[in-house]
């Protein structure tokens, strides 16, 4: 861990342990190299689907990080396209399901309901930002991308990525922090200030 004046900074490796969650806190930027799990609604659905009838899940969830992304066709040479996040927010209906068999950390982009939050307090587990719009950035960090299943869902199949030093904020941490409540508190705070310093004629 480094400490600097933006904060904290984490270099972690998957599969995530909860002493891995347990030392995070909103804000902190962590830098997260090893397997990532990239999967959609539609993916969330199937996985939920096959598992009712009796099928097990086609990834190992216990400690592992899912990604809320649906990569574009790789150019010549490189393993993966574009990759940014997705809402995330659609997916919260089927967060327990994962928590519950030992899922860590999501990743995504955007403010998710509050039950996400306290799903992630029971379970320790924490939600990570990506940087939205920057797809072909977040490509950079990629090491290899391979289907895992539902290949005929495109863009919405199962993928297994190896990463290194991808870059993350902790939005949603393990003890209820809220990165974009507390965005929201510092901005009315500066806003109070500059109207108080505006009515006393500083």
């Amino acid at each position: 861990m480094v400490r600097n004046m933006a904060g904290r900074e984490f270099i972690l490796k998957t599969p995530l342990g909860i002493e891995d969650i347990l030392a995070l806190r909103v804000g902190d930027r962590v830098f997260l190299s090893g397997e990532l799990y990239v999967a959609r609604d539609a993916t969330h659905r199937r996985m939920l689907s096959e598992v009712a009838r009796g099928k097990e899940l086609p990834f190992p969830v216990h400690g592992a990080v899912l990604y809320y992304a649906g990569p574009t066709p790789p150019p010549p040479h490189e393993p993966v396209g574009s990759i940014g996040p997705t809402t995330s927010r659609r997916m919260d209906p089927y967060l327990a399901f994962f928590l519950e068999r030992g899922l860590r950390a999501t990743i995504g982009k955007g403010e998710r309901g509050e039950e996400v939050k306290k799903l992630l307090e029971k379970y320790k587990a924490v939600y990570f930002i990506a940087c939205g719009g920057a797809g072909a950035y977040l490509s950079t960090f990629v090491v290899s991308q391979e289907v895992l299943a539902y290949e005929d869902l495109g863009a919405q199949a199962l993928f297994r990525l190896l990463v290194k030093d991808f870059p993350l904020m902790v939005a949603y941490d393990a003890f209820g922090g809220d990165l974009f409540e507390e965005g929201k508190i510092r901005y009315r705070r500066i806003l109070l200030y500059h109207w108080e310093s505006s009515d006393k004629g500083e």
